[in-house]
């Protein structure tokens, strides 16, 4: 189970690696490899997050994941992404971009670092909205009951998340990004209209994803009423043919935008990544080899969650994520005017999973007190 899952990432690492070593020697072998462990340490809680996602996904979606994931993870966000952003905000055509970081690596690296601002706030805004919808909902399980109850009840105003992310991001610009740590300046107004774009990217991916998996569940439920008649459907083919294909259909849908929110949701993440790699090299062939490596463990644990039902079994784990989340928001919002070591954005994400696990451990712990109270529990324990 273990090597199937990550037998990919093992060979991937292998591989990069090694042709670090070839083309940069010791130090870019080493770089590489603390790049890919910088990922790893910002990722975890994306992990969890995308397990969620995709445990209600297909097998082949969850293929489609881990192949043109991967791809547009590695290539489109760790190696694409920064040029554009250089072109942008340069005002560069896309080749003298790629020019630009190959042959002037500390100008490519200040015009990157200087688009931070609205980096930080699109991320960060859109991180705080899934956080949000997540406090905000009335969950089975509730791990920091003081906060998550009085949370659900205050979720029923259905655009409460909505005006908390706007002042948060109106907070942000008349404050931090009045005087931003990456080119200099007021930011107010570049602050504002990314966060603005990263609150309106929010909605209309998980929206548009959200409707289609009620949909899904509708059309469900439809099905087991109807179980009953199944003798009768069976004898109409072509009754049920339409009805199956219409189910059918409706599930690639749900798992398009669904596959769409989450290749969001990895771009949110890794935008400290990128920005807090200029920290160990300006490189965008080793930043990317590096952070690709990391990104490509990050999926893998995130098939692996899925596959052992980690999730069913651990029930706080996703409230540790979503929290650690909220705190990679606020830590983005932050990181426009103060600088943040990558460290510390990494341990508070590590420390509240870690924490939540925990919590899990203990409840299935007390859960299985009563059970094992009894002789048939006692002997399936025992016999195992």
């Amino acid at each position: 189970m273990l090597l199937k899952t990550f037998g990919w990432s093992f060979a991937i690492t292998a591989l990069g690696l090694a042709l670090a070593g070839v083309l940069w020697g010791w130090q870019g072998l080493a770089i590489v490899g603390i790049l890919s462990i910088l990922e790893i340490s910002l990722s975890f809680d994306n992990a969890v997050i995308n397990a969620g996602i995709l445990r209600k996904m297909n097998a082949f979606w969850q293929k489609i994941f881990l192949t043109l994931g991967i791809l547009v993870a590695v290539f489109g966000m760790r190696l694409v992404f920064p040029v554009v952003i250089v072109a942008i905000t340069a005002k560069l055509g896309p080749l003298e971009a790629v020019d630009l970081a190959i042959h002037d690596k500390a100008q490519y690296e200040e015009l990157v670092t200087s688009a931070h601002p609205a980096i930080a706030a699109f991320g960060g805004i859109f991180l705080v909205m899934i956080f949000l919808d997540f406090i905000f909902e009335e969950r089975d399980y509730k791990w920091l009951a003081w906060i998550e109850k009085p949370m659900a009840r205050m979720g029923k105003l259905d655009t409460l998340s909505i005006i908390i992310a706007l002042v948060t991001l109106l907070v942000t610009a008349m404050t931090v990004a009045t005087s931003v740590a990456h080119g200099g300046g007021d930011k107010s107004a570049t602050v504002l209209l990314a966060g603005v774009a990263g609150l309106i990217t929010y909605l209309i991916v998980g929206g548009v994803s959200s409707f289609f998996e009620d949909k899904l569940e509708e059309d469900d439920e439809d099905e087991d009423d109807e179980g009953e008649e199944a003798a009768e459907a069976a004898a109409a083919p072509e009754k049920k043919g339409v009805g199956t294909g219409a189910a059918v259909g409706l599930a690639g849908k749900a798992a398009f935008f669904m596959f769409l929110y989450l290749e969001v949701i990895d771009a949110s993440f890794s935008f400290d990544g990128v920005i807090g790699a200029f920290a160990i090299t300006n490189d965008i062939f080793m930043m990317a080899l590096g952070l690709g490596i990391g990104a490509m463990y990050i999926r893998s644990l995130t098939v692996f969650l899925v596959r052992k039902g980690t999730l069913d079994d651990y029930v706080y784990l996703e409230h540790g994520a979503h929290y650690a989340i909220g705190a990679l928001g606020v830590i983005l919002l932050i990181t426009i005017k103060y600088e943040i070591s990558e460290v510390v954005t990494g341990l508070v994400g590590i420390v509240l999973i870690a924490l939540s696990f925990w919590s899990s451990v203990v409840k299935n712990r007390r859960d299985a007190k009563p059970e094992s109270a009894s002789g048939e529990k006692a002997e399936v324990t025992s016999g195992v």
